[in-house]
């Protein structure tokens, strides 16, 4: 796990994160990365599901709800989930939910985006915690 990079990005906007997460993950794709954006919110990971689409004009970012495809997500570089999991290794997870991922070991990089609600900024502390705890030195951007 000492090889597994953890970038927090801060920014004081209110709500976000939402569409920091679509800029990231377009950055992520443009790179030839693959992505999974976790997230425990079925109604937010649906919000950003939609913006994704629109978020900027002219960027393209192809992308699938994992539990609304057919196949293991293989063939798409993003992917959006709040249960199944892709198979294999992630290059990077964009971690939209409370806690630290439990698939972790699987990814070379997480981003964890912190708004301005403040009950994300505490849960946010607590996962910067766990991963110290875990021997990681997070990174942190402030937008």
């Amino acid at each position: 796990m000492a090889d597994l990079r953890v970038d927090f990005y801060i920014t004081p906007a209110g709500n976000a994160r939402l569409g920091l997460a679509c800029k990231l993950a377009e950055k992520a794709y443009l790179a030839a990365h693959t992505v999974l954006i976790w997230h425990t919110d079925a109604a937010e990971l649906q919000a950003l599901d939609e913006m994704l689409w629109m978020f900027r004009d002219g960027s393209f970012v192809p992308h699938e709800v994992l539990a609304t495809i057919q196949t293991d997500g293989a063939d798409t570089p993003v992917l959006l989930s709040c249960g199944p999991l892709p198979a294999g290794e992630l290059d990077v997870i964009i971690n939209l939910a409370a806690e630290v991922p439990e698939f972790l070991p699987r990814a070379k990089r997480v981003v964890e985006i912190i708004d301005g609600d403040e009950g994300r900024r505490q849960a946010g502390r607590a996962r910067y915690r766990a991963y110290l705890e875990r021997g990681v030195q997070p990174a942190s951007h402030n937008l």
